[in-house]
Order: structure tokens, then sequence, then C-alpha cells
């Protein structure tokens, strides 16, 4: 059984840095591909970034050059690490796994609350 799980979420200032990880179990094979999204109240969840099993990265409009995902080489875990931190950025965060059948899996998400 897959299960995700996301932590490292937390309160930080405004101007401030957090390191959320995510570790995809459960799989003998690695993930095809594995993101972060994003919920705020009272909006819709959005996407973060992305890192594919062969290593591209894409990121959404205001995490580039603030945000870098990573992965660890072989294994499903993957890191978000977020610098410049804004009040806008607070929302429960999600990690997100893609299996190569194309299944997608959710965690439970971890806080983020960025005080101004």
């Amino acid at each position: 059984q897959v299960r995700v799980l996301e932590s490292g979420g937390g309160s930080v200032q405004a101007g401030g840095s957090l390191t959320l990880s995510c570790d995809a179990s459960g799989s003998t094979f690695s993930f095809a591909g594995m993101s972060w999204h994003r919920q705020a109240p009272g909006n819709e969840r959005e996407w973060v970034a992305a890192i594919t099993r062969g290593g591209v990265i894409s990121y959404a409009d205001f995490a580039k050059g603030r945000f870098t995902i990573s992965r660890a080489s072989a294994t499903n875990t993957v890191n978000l690490q977020m610098n410049s931190l804004k009040p806008e950025d607070t929302a429960l965060y999600y990690c997100n796994a893609v299996s190569i059948r194309g299944d997608r899996y959710w965690g439970r998400g971890t806080q983020v609350t960025v005080s101004s």
C-alpha cells in the first residue's frame, strides 16, 4: 500500500525559510513524478512544483526564484526548499506521487504559516 507523508511545515515570519519533505513509501519502483501543491483557506488547491523520475523540474510562476524542489537520488523522497516566504504563501502543502501506471497518491498535508 502506497503512503505519502509530508513533514517540515511550521510558522515563520515573512522573509524566512522552510524546507518541506515528502516521503512516498510502499512502492517497489520509483514514482514517475512527484509534486507539491498547496491550498489556502477558501482557495482551490494549486500546483507549486514538480520533479520527474528523470530529474525534469518545473515551477509555478509564484515559486520561481524562491522555491527549490529536489529529489534524493534513487529514493522516493522529495524536498521543497522555500525561501523569502510571504504571508500569501500560507497554506496547507500537499505532496503528490504518480506511479509509472499513472495512479496518483496524496498525502494529508503539512501546514505552512507565514506572518507579516
